[in-house]
């Protein structure tokens, strides 16, 4: 069944541009030193962007440590906030339909892992 939610995901839910624009920033952010670690976090949000389905975010205890939390903090400042109120637009867009209902609940997913992106674990 996830098979048939990703590919619907990719073509009707907008994944495609989600993966795209995720995995583009990421490799930008991965042509200079510093910004190295946000674009694999960048790569990892693109790899959950193009097939949501099926799998799960797991945030709880991730931020244990001070890197993670700075890092975490850093993402906030540069961009994450940004990356996750689009991600609530789009879930309460897709909400308004019955048929919309699973996409908004993977756009929940890629909001919760674009607010901790340092530490959670996609599975």
């Amino acid at each position: 069944m996830s098979a048939i939610g990703n590919l619907l995901w990719i073509f009707l839910g907008g994944g495609i541009f989600i993966f795209l624009g995720y995995l583009i920033g990421g490799l930008v952010l991965c042509l200079t030193i510093v910004g190295i670690p946000f674009g694999v976090q960048l790569i990892k949000l693109s790899a959950l962007g193009l097939a949501p389905f099926g799998r799960q975010v797991n945030t709880v205890g991730s931020a244990s440590g001070l890197l993670p939390i700075l890092m975490n903090v850093l993402w906030w400042i540069f961009g994450g906030v940004e990356v996750a109120l689009v991600h609530l637009v789009f879930a309460l867009l897709m909400a308004i339909t019955v048929v919309g209902i699973p996409f908004a609940q993977q756009h929940m997913k890629l909001l919760q892992l674009s607010l901790v992106p340092f530490g959670a674990k996609v599975e």
